[in-house]
């Protein structure tokens, strides 16, 4: 079994054969929960979670996660510690690694967890940055396989704003064999260096790639439609003018007929209905963003375990 960097704070960090193991015991642990089977495989370990943003999934999910794993969840909001006083990422570091067993943080910039990570002994969760969502991504590919049974071979388009979703879908997807169209205005591309990045690892794996900003060419024929809010947190200012940009990307009705008959919708939620996506196609038969949802509490008990419990 290969050595686990760690830290988990991109998908690109784990191989394919360790993103499938994660899967398996997301799998797992999610049967057991449901069977009333306990799995207390953190007994007495402590995970501090910092958020710089306003959070329901992350922060519930890890709460209730790392509880049901046996520890227990520290909420350090960004407001009550000495970080958001001024405290060096650093110092924050070094003393948060004497107290806790790990840590989840949920901020902006992306560099923030890549130097919190650097300067604490202790295991980093990336709960979510700017740049990159990898957790919520483990859960959408837990999802998707849940559903179809499998993953390589499959075709995803994302469709709307290059976001740090879609950043990490397309490393996820390119890890796993899945081709992935992502359908976006010019302007809001994902990430240039992650996207020519997920393109190498893609080839690799047996997967195709591929940008437009043509949305109904990226949903011809697909398994999986997935969207994500065109305003994200920080962005309010522009609300008026991704309103405008992004109306030609909005799932609904019309688009929709050209995904592939079995096709399912993902969202990372929150979701804003009647922009983003429509409110017939996330409340209809095709939805499965709330099973997407519940899979973030699997998907993240496999992650602490694997990295706090050296799994």
């Amino acid at each position: 079994m290969e050595q686990l960097p760690k830290d988990f704070l991109t998908l690109n960090d784990w191989s394919p054969e360790t993103i499938i193991r994660a899967l398996d015991l997301a799998d797992r642990l999610k049967a057991e929960l449901r069977a009333g089977t306990p799995h207390r495989l953190l007994e007495g370990q402590s995970l501090g979670m910092i958020f710089s943003k306003s959070s329901t999934r992350t922060r519930v999910s890890f709460e209730v996660g790392i509880a049901q794993l046996g520890g227990q969840g520290l909420y350090l909001s960004t407001s009550d510690i000495q970080l958001g006083r001024g405290e060096t990422i650093p110092d924050t570091a070094r003393t948060l690694g004497r107290f806790l067993d790990g840590i989840m943080i949920r901020t902006y910039a992306h560099q923030d967890v890549v130097e919190l990570a650097r300067w604490t002994p202790i295991p980093v969760i990336n709960g979510l940055t700017d740049l990159l969502h990898p957790c919520q991504v483990l859960a959408d590919l837990q999802t998707i396989r849940e559903e179809f049974g499998r993953l390589q071979g499959l075709k995803l388009a994302y469709v709307g704003d290059g976001n740090n979703v879609a950043n990490s879908l397309l490393i996820g997807c390119a890890k796993t064999g899945v081709d992935i169209r992502v359908a976006t205005p010019s302007d809001y591309r994902p990430d240039p260096l992650i996207f020519e990045q997920a393109r190498g690892i893609a080839a690799k794996n047996g997967s195709e790639l591929l940008w437009t900003s043509d949305a109904r060419a990226a949903m011809e024929g697909v398994d999986v439609v997935y969207t994500d809010t065109w305003v994200s947190m920080g962005q309010e200012a522009e609300r008026a003018e991704r309103m405008k940009v992004f109306l030609p990307y909005q799932v609904n009705r019309e688009l929709w007929t050209l995904a592939g008959p079995d096709a399912i919708f993902l969202h990372c939620l929150p979701a804003y209905r009647e922009m983003e996506v429509s409110e017939e196609i996330i409340e209809g038969p095709m939805s499965r963003v709330f099973d997407e949802a519940e899979n973030r509490l699997h998907a993240q008990k496999a992650v602490m375990v694997m990295l706090m419990g050296r799994a």
